[in-house]
């Protein structure tokens, strides 16, 4: 890999102006994985039509906080869409676990959303629908499209900010504000 398509699990991509992809735009997406394969992440900033009661129904798993079930679930991104990403903050051995950076953690398995609805799991999660997807090669020719800047992964932004303030915020983490970018780029 070059220096530009570094690993960029433990980062966030926040999507500059310039991203013409409609499913991107303004997003910030959590990099879980990333090596010469391509990369795996999920958009941590976009509700979906879905709460967390929606699909603790669904699922059949019971649950009777309300505050809990009226929980936003997430667009996750356009891959898998009917299938489940737990982004969390609890180090326990859950099945189909992947550490994502220090801290964080993603779960795409059952026994993690019952200990939720039982009240004994992660103390911060963000369930999503769906992940993005990238083939080998495509994240590092977007990035050199300036389509994307990599910011280091942050707990706090994601679980302590609103959605609609973690664009802005995960720029400005790296002293970036988006509202001085043009929403097109060129090549001199």
């Amino acid at each position: 890999m070059s220096a530009l398509s570094l690993p960029l699990s433990k980062h966030l991509l926040v999507a500059l102006p310039s991203l013409a992809d409609s499913t991107f735009a303004r997003s910030v997406t959590l990099i879980c994985q990333h090596d010469d394969n391509g990369a795996m992440g999920v958009v941590v900033n976009q509700a979906s039509e879905y709460t967390l009661g929606d699909v603790l129904e669904q699922m059949d798993i019971a649950c009777d906080d309300g505050d809990l079930r009226a929980v936003p679930v997430l667009n996750g991104g356009p891959v898998h869409a009917e299938r489940g990403f737990v982004v969390h903050d609890d180090p326990r051995p859950w099945d189909s676990s992947l550490t994502v950076a220090e801290g964080l953690y993603l779960t795409t398995s059952r026994d993690i959303l019952e200990a939720v609805a039982a009240g004994n799991g992660p103390r911060n999660v963000l369930v999503t629908l769906g992940c993005a997807g990238w083939g080998a090669g495509q994240l590092e020719q977007e990035l050199a499209e300036n389509s994307w800047l990599p910011v280091p992964a942050d707990a706090g932004l994601l679980f302590a900010t609103p959605l609609d303030e973690r664009w802005q915020l995960a720029a400005s983490r790296i002293g970036v504000d988006l509202n001085r970018i043009t929403g097109y780029s060129g090549h001199a």
